[in-house]
């Protein structure tokens, strides 16, 4: 006889507490292998698949799409055959997966953020090409504690191109119908353009004529990335007394020479990365502000590495990638890295562990069009610098008044690391860095 087994949604990261299902993986009835991916879900760090560690028959499974799931509460059950064989030993002996024990389990493989696979499913009763379809399985229903969706009927295998979690979240929030749409990707797939053309169609369709009705106001509930920010900078505003101070700065020669640098061979040098090789000469001149405060607020932890973090726009919001050590990297390293960051940002697949970490930020509000900001600390890290926009603005230069690129650099920080002598000196060798990028030579 089969052993249900229970698996439960693991903790997928640094301070998660639970998970929003985007997407089902697997149909109660499959039968899956060990270490296959079951569900789709959103955390408030990344979208990532969810293996598990039984290899069996699915015999439920937890919660709808777009339903919040906490750590810890059940995700599916599976019976696992018991030794003599059955249904889940033909599974588990896979090329996927090996099985030859009374129960298929073995550790979870690590959590990242993968593209969706549109592999073939197995089913009981489903035929299977050359070997004959495994025979049912018979399980006892188990004690579940939360109403699991109830189980379908086994069916032939439909292969379909499998639609992206971005496409579909988009498409559901903008009242799109998938079924109805027509993709113009490989084999037919449905891409963000599409679910865009639909919407586009319906804004410029007349609208029918509809009674006159009074405007309720709505609740937008705080869910995935946007509950774990409001959550982490209610925090940061709660626990860290933050001061900030800023200073303008001439950033013509800055500018200047990384055209220099661009019009040689070589990978090109983007803004950030060198205002990223700034902020690591400045961090190592003033280490106490590559620090955080610990829980009990009861001591200061320094850090020896500076993971820098910084912000990147994405689909699902502002997110803060890390480039790890970026005080061992050259400009160019840190150049491609930053770009790569920000690339999986844009795309939605940066992983936990790309999002956590962090020992000081870097952000870049200029690329909005704004002059300055006082941001709120990434908690825990004790100390930021924003960058706002560079543009031509009068200056006195050389006792005469010329145009020049202009930026203003501002510096928020934790009062309880340093005092203000501190913090201006860093902003101030920050801004020097800026203005005259010869000084970078001193410390290289």
């Amino acid at each position: 006889m089969p052993v249900v087994r229970e698996f439960r949604l693991p903790d997928l990261g640094e301070g998660l507490t639970g998970a929003e299902v985007v997407r089902w993986m697997v149909e109660v009835g499959e039968v899956i292998a060990v270490d296959q991916p079951v569900v789709e879900v959103e955390t408030a760090k990344a979208v990532v698949e969810v293996p598990c560690p039984y290899g069996g028959v699915v015999t439920a499974r937890y919660g709808a799409e777009g339903e919040e799931i906490a750590v810890g509460a059940p995700l599916v059950t599976v019976a696992v055959a018991s030794a003599g064989g059955g249904a889940a030993d033909t599974a588990a002996s896979s090329p996927a997966s090996s099985a030859s024990s009374a129960e298929v389990e073995r550790p979870l493989v690590g959590y990242g953020v993968v593209e969706s696979r549109g592999a073939r499913r197995r089913r009981v009763g489903a035929a299977a090409a050359p070997a004959p379809a495994p025979a049912p399985v018979a399980v006892a229903a188990p004690v579940a504690p939360a109403e699991p969706v109830e189980p379908v009927a086994p069916a032939a295998p439909v292969v379909v191109p499998v639609i992206s979690p971005l496409v579909r979240r988009l498409a559901r929030e903008q009242g799109v119908d998938l079924t109805a749409l027509t993709g113009s990707g490989p084999d037919g797939l449905i891409m963000r353009a599409d679910v865009e053309r639909a919407v586009a169609a319906k804004v410029a369709a007349p609208a029918p004529a509809a009674p006159v009705a009074v405007a309720q106001d709505g609740v937008v509930p705080l869910r995935g990335l946007r509950k774990a920010v409001a959550e982490k900078l209610s925090r940061s505003h709660r626990e860290i007394p933050a001061a900030t101070c800023w200073v303008d700065a001439d950033a013509t020669e800055l500018m200047s020479l990384r055209r220099q640098l661009n019009a040689t061979p070589g990978p090109k040098v983007s803004v950030l990365a060198l205002l990223a090789r700034i902020c690591t000469v400045a961090l190592a001149r003033f280490p106490e502000l590559n620090s955080s405060v610990t829980e009990d607020g009861s001591g200061i932890v320094r850090h020896s590495a500076v993971h820098l973090g910084f912000a990147a726009q994405g689909e699902r919001g502002l997110v803060v990638p890390v480039v790890r050590d970026a005080q061992a990297r050259s400009t160019e390293q840190l150049g491609e890295e930053l770009g790569r960051l920000t690339e999986s940002a844009r795309s939605g697949s940066l992983t936990p562990a790309e999002l956590t970490g962090g020992t000081f930020t870097l952000n870049n509000y200029g690329v909005f069009g704004v002059d300055g900001s006082t941001p709120i600390l990434n908690h825990p890290e004790a100390a930021m610098l924003g960058v706002g926009r560079i543009v031509a603005k009068p200056w006195v230069h050389g006792g005469e008044l010329a145009v020049r690129e202009v930026t203003q650099l501002s510096f928020t920080f934790d009062h309880r690391v340093c005092d203000g002598g501190t913090a201006g000196g860093f902003l101030r060798f920050v801004a020097d860095c800026v203005e005259q990028p010869g000084m970078l030579l001193r410390q290289l």
